[in-house]
């Protein structure tokens, strides 16, 4: 189950890659994308089949990816998640944010597993936006609601 502490530990780092960043401009993963260059990571896209987003060199996968990232943002399907986190953990990746607004988003139970059995901290199902400071109102409503619902991470 993933804490507060876990969270604010993920957010603190600098170097992220940011793992299936769609191609379309106006698809929520690449809002996220833009959110995490404004806020001043260092984000890295990356896609199989991209070679630039928004300006910034994209990877086919997090093993190219140079210099190193401090951990990764999972916005993928859970079958494909299962495959990352292996790459995450041949690339040495002790850190990744498995994205959910709704539905199972990134989460795969086997890949939790994987990552638990090899070291690599998660972030299980939660959406960045509810816990980046200043955030817009929209995402803070939907925390207010998880809170109601003891749905907060503790």
């Amino acid at each position: 189950m993933t804490t507060l502490r876990d969270i604010q530990d993920f957010l603190a780092l600098h170097r992220l890659a940011v793992v299936g960043v769609s191609r379309n401009p106006k698809d929520f993963t690449r809002a996220l994308f833009r959110e995490f260059l404004q806020r001043g990571y260092d984000a890295v896209p990356v896609h199989p089949d991209v070679r630039e987003i928004d300006g910034v060199t994209c990877y086919a996968t997090l093993l190219g990816v140079a210099p190193p990232v401090e951990g990764a943002v999972l916005l993928t399907s859970p079958r494909v998640t299962e495959d990352v986190v292996r790459e995450c953990a041949a690339a040495e990746i002790h850190r990744v944010w498995m994205y959910r607004a709704g539905g199972h988003g990134a989460v795969s139970p086997a890949a939790v597993r994987f990552c638990g059995q090899n070291g690599i901290r998660v972030v299980e199902g939660e959406c960045p936006f509810m816990f980046f400071s200043q955030t817009p109102w929209i995402h803070r409503a939907h925390g207010v609601c998880r809170k109601v619902f003891g749905h907060y991470p503790q």
